[in-house]
């Protein structure tokens, strides 16, 4: 096992304890793990305000270098990185090597961007500047389901913009977290990068550190309340990427086969652990019947197993807690609707679940209304689309959605009513780090990527001159 440290005022370190870090395929130990405390914490951050005022005085393209050396030995590492993701987070290998690359795709992105002071206003009598200043030091709060690509939705847009960062990965998935610390660790200057594991006992610390200006976080919606409310006494910034019960509709003018196998990866990519995955499709009545027999039949053919198997297409749940929340979904399922495929888990060790298709079932069930955040989908019939896209905005949750319709312009206007921060047309969760991203009421607030997401790393300037 390799050994890991903490990431703190440039110097890698022990933790004040260790925990093992579970191989969900297999439920051994992959490392152990260094697990900070409060006091490790607290110089973490302390690290990342004294590093704040040279980093951030440092010209902008210094700081792209930087980014892109990071991008650099990430890419030059990645298939030790993608190894290491495979075993402490469970997706197949090609999953993660997908994953590792992309990370160090998003921060080349943000190489690409600048913050220019704007001109609002020049006339004759003032000129009225719009400059873009940084924040101070970042807690970035990253989940278990993508460690590396969340990271890099936080890590680069708060380096760019000169903010130093204390990062706080998922307790489970830690490692390749603090992997990439030991290797950037002579790339950026002490302190302005800190990555602390805790054993989920310093988000409410970190959230309400006087000297951390602003939160990223990454997760659940009942945590994403605790962060706001750990904020709010310090009127500190929050960015929050939440849960959610994205919906899928479909029309009657689609093809079931052709279409099927695309609903089947919107639904399971990454067994279903994925905060914008399809959590319930509603299907046109017409084509009800075919569409389920379609997606049965490729979840009894999907091949599950350990992520570092040849031909593995889904691994397992990524820790317990989820795997038992997801059986007792689909137990409560079989009351309220009918198994066609999956329902059950493997005999061998690991936090393994067949992809499930339910059926003949409705709103106001646990599975429909509930984010499962695994490998089931809920199909419920329709037959006015208009009804389906209310039933779909029903939910607390807004994070995206997708219309299938061969008809572009119907789709589109269906689209317009649907709300949630993203929908999608004839597809479903299509991120790329251009493109704004962020969910309406439970699902979040704020904005990640694109320009839009590097300002939230920033605070409004304005120079208003008489001339």
């Amino acid at each position: 096992m390799s050994d890991f440290k903490l990431l703190i005022n440039g110097k890698l370190v022990d933790g004040a304890r260790t925990s093992n870090v579970v191989n969900p395929a297999t439920e051994e130990p992959v490392a152990a793990c260094p697990r900070a405390s409060e006091a490790q914490l607290n110089e973490a951050v302390a690290a990342a305000k004294a590093a704040f005022p040279a980093w951030s005085a440092t010209p902008i393209d210094e700081r792209k270098k930087a980014l892109n050396a990071i991008a650099d030995v990430i890419e030059a590492n990645g298939a030790e990185l993608a190894r290491l993701l495979t075993q402490e987070q469970g997706k197949p290998i090609g999953d993660a090597t997908g994953e590792v690359y992309g990370t160090a795709a998003f921060f080349r992105y943000f190489t690409m961007l600048d913050l220019p002071v704007k001109i609002i206003e020049d006339s004759e009598g003032k000129k009225v500047e719009a400059h873009r200043r940084p924040l101070g030091v970042i807690g970035a709060i990253v989940p278990w389901n993508f460690p590396m690509i969340l990271m890099a939705f936080k890590l680069p847009p708060a380096l760019l913009a000169g903010n130093t960062v204390v990062l706080k990965p998922a307790p489970t998935t830690p490692l390749t977290s603090l992997k990439l610390g030991e290797l950037i660790k002579d790339i950026l200057p002490a302190g302005v990068v800190n990555i602390v594991a805790d054993e989920n006992d310093l988000g409410a610390a970190l959230t309400a550190h006087p000297d951390v200006r602003k939160i990223s976080f990454t997760g659940s919606t009942a945590t994403g309340q605790k962060v706001m409310a750990g904020a709010a006494g310090l009127l500190k910034r929050i960015t929050l990427e939440l849960g959610g019960n994205d919906a899928g509709i479909v029309l009657g003018d689609v093809n079931p086969k052709e279409a099927a196998p695309k609903l089947f990866q919107s639904a399971f990519q990454n067994s279903g652990q994925v905060c914008i995955a399809m959590k319930r499709l509603y299907v046109h009545e017409s084509i009800y019947d075919e569409m389920c027999n379609e997606l049965a039949e490729l979840a009894n053919n999907a091949v599950i197993g350990d992520g570092l198997k040849q031909g593995t297409q889904l691994g397992p749940l990524q820790n317990k807690m989820q795997f038992d929340k997801v059986k007792e979904l689909i137990e409560d399922a079989r009351k309220t609707g009918k198994i066609i495929a999956g329902g059950d888990t493997p005999e061998e060790k690991g936090y393994f679940i067949r992809p499930t298709i339910v059926r003949d079932i409705t709103d106001g069930s646990r599975l429909v209304d509930e984010e499962q955040f695994g490998p089931v989908l809920p199909v419920i019939k329709y037959s006015d689309a208009d009804d389906a896209v209310a039933r779909a905005n029903a939910s607390p949750y807004g994070l995206g959605g997708s219309i299938w319709s061969n008809d572009k312009d119907k789709a589109y206007e269906l689209a317009t009513k649907m709300e949630s921060g993203s929908v999608w047309i004839n597809k479903h969760a299509d991120l790329a780090p251009n493109i704004p991203f962020g969910g309406a009421r439970f699902s979040g607030l704020g904005t990640e990527l694109g320009e839009e997401g590097l300002a939230e790393f920033t605070q409004l300037k304005i120079i208003n001159m008489a001339k």
